[in-house]
C-alpha cells in the first residue's frame, strides 16, 4: 500500500495554506509536526478527500482518492481536531451510530465497539451519556470512532489534545500496536508524542515541508544549535528577550539557560545534546506561528 501526495496545494484567496507539498507514505507512523497555523489541518482534510485541493492530487496505489468515493472511505479512519458528537448518546450508542454510518454490520459493530471502549479506557463508562464526559474522555471516544472500521489509513488531527499524561501514554501504545501494516498520520504540535511513536517526521512550516526524516536523523540537524549558558539572575530576562530559550532553571542566584541558536551565544556557553524539541524550536522560535 502506498499513499502519494503529489504537489498538493490549497489557496484561500491570496493566502497559501498548503504550498505544493509532495511525499510518499508507506505503512508506518508519520508525525506531522508544526506550529498552529502551519497548514497541518488543511493538508489532512485534503488527504481525507474532505477538502478540494487547488492543485495537485492524492493517490492511493496509483488511484486518485477523490475519484474512489466509498472505496476510499472504507479504508480511511479520521479524527478531526473538533469532532462532532451527540451529548444525549451514551459512548456505546454513539459508536454504534457511527458504525451504522460507516456500513459496518451490527454484529461486528457490537464486538468492535466493546473492544475499542476497553482499549481507550472507557469500558466502565460505555453506558454513560457523552454530556457527562470530560474533555479527555470525549477525545478518547473520538479516537475509538476513527478506529471502528479497522482502517488501513488512519488520519488523526491533534488526537492527544485534552488528554492527561497517563491517557497520552495509553494512546501512544495503542497507536504503536495498531500501526503494523497500516499508514498512520498523526498531526500535533506536542513534540513528545511524535518523538515517542513516529517512524518518520514531516516538519511543516508556512504550508511547506521544510524537513522530512526519522527522529534520529532530524535530531542530528539540531546538533551544534543547542547551548547551555549560566547567567546572573538579573540578566535572565534580557537573554529570554533576545534568544530562543528552551528551558531555564535557577541555581541559587544564577540561572541556567538552554538556548537554541545557530551560533554560540556570547559568554561561557557550552554545547548540549540536541532533542527533537530543540529542532522544533529552532524552526519555530518563541512567539512565531505558521500561516493560517
Amino acid at each position: 500500500m502506498e499513499l502519494s501526495i503529489d504537489r498538493l496545494t490549497k489557496h484561500y484567496g491570496s493566502k497559501i495554506a498548503v504550498d505544493c507539498v509532495s511525499a510518499t507514505l508507506k505503512p508506518g507512523v508519520y508525525g506531522l509536526l508544526g506550529a498552529n497555523g502551519a497548514g497541518k489541518t488543511t493538508l489532512m482534510r485534503m488527504l481525507c478527500a474532505i477538502l478540494e485541493a487547488t492543485s495537485g492530487e492524492v493517490l492511493l496505489d496509483g488511484k486518485e482518492v477523490t475519484s474512489m468515493g466509498a472505496d476510499y472511505r472504507n479504508v480511511l479512519g479520521y479524527l478531526p481536531q473538533d469532532f462532532g458528537y451527540y451529548p444525549g448518546y451514551t459512548a456505546k450508542e454513539f459508536l454504534m451510530y457511527i458504525s451504522a454510518l460507516k456500513g459496518i454490520p451490527k454484529d461486528i459493530a457490537q464486538k468492535r465497539t466493546g473492544e475499542l471502549l476497553e482499549e481507550v479506557g472507557l469500558g466502565e463508562a460505555a453506558h454513560k451519556k457523552l454530556r457527562t464526559f470530560s474533555g479527555g474522555m470525549k477525545q478518547r471516544v473520538g479516537i475509538a470512532q476513527a478506529l471502528l472500521n479497522n482502517p488501513e489509513i488512519l488520519v488523526l488531527d491533534e488526537p492527544t489534545a485534552g488528554l492527561d499524561p497517563k491517557e497520552r501514554v495509553r494512546f501512544r501504545n495503542l497507536l504503536s500496536d495498531y500501526a503494523g501494516d497500516k499508514i498512520v498520520i498523526l498531526s500535533t504540535h506536542i513534540v513528545s508524542d511524535i518523538e515517542a511513536i513516529a517512524d518518520e517526521v514531516l516538519l511543516m512550516k508556512k504550508g511547506k515541508f521544510v524537513l522530512q526524516g526519522s527522529v534520529p536523523d532530524l535530531i542530528k540537524k539540531a546538533e551544534g544549535k543547542v547551548w547551555e549558558l549560566t547567567v546572573p539572575q538579573e540578566d535572565a530576562r534580557k537573554w529570554q528577550a533576545k534568544s530562543t530559550v528552551a528551558n531555564l532553571r535557577h541555581e541559587g542566584r544564577q540561572v541556567v539557560l538552554r538556548i537554541i541558536s545557530g551560533h554560540m551565544p556570547d559568554g561561557m556557553a557550552v554545547p548540549c545534546e540536541a532533542t527533537l524539541e530543540d529542532l522544533y524550536l529552532y524552526y519555530f522560535p518563541t512567539g512565531q506561528e505558521g500561516v493560517k
